[in-house]
């Protein structure tokens, strides 16, 4: 029995049949860090509204900083501000336009609701929706990290 599910496991993953979900971004290394937001100070007061997105830029807070939004019901989502399609560089770093964010290089466009790429070229390539970070509120401090 063993051995049919090794032999199983392993014409599963040679034949490519892997889900996609969840896979982290090959372009973008891990970086791991916390970092506590209290909401009362003028800075991350817009994130006490929803739809209101902030750009984090503080040293060693994700590849090349992090948005967050508040996506109602006390939900916060966070994601990295370099473009998940290419490995970061002078014109990667993510450029908010409403609740939108975009790529100075390919102009490429993402939701900071749900992470999702706006608009994805229906040309034949792997393309990556936006790195996301964890987010949790406990009272007016919000934690974001990557564990």
């Amino acid at each position: 029995m063993k051995r049919l599910v090794f032999i199983a496991s392993v014409l599963f993953f040679a034949l490519g049949c892997t889900p996609e979900y969840g896979q982290r971004n090959p372009y973008l290394q891990e970086v791991r860090f916390s970092v506590e937001l209290n909401l009362n100070l003028p800075a991350y007061a817009p994130l006490q509204q929803v739809g209101n997105p902030v750009l984090i830029t503080t040293t060693g807070v994700g590849t090349q900083g992090v948005y967050v939004i508040n996506t109602g019901f006390d939900q916060f989502r966070a994601f990295e501000a370099a473009c998940p399609n290419h490995a970061p560089n002078t014109c990667s770093l993510l450029k908010l336009s409403g609740q939108n964010v975009v790529c100075g290089c390919e102009g490429y466009t993402y939701t900071l609701f749900t992470g999702q790429m706006l608009e994805r070229p229906n040309d034949g390539k792997r393309y990556y929706d936006l790195l996301s970070y964890q987010a949790e509120l406990f009272a007016n401090t919000l934690r974001v990290y990557q564990p």
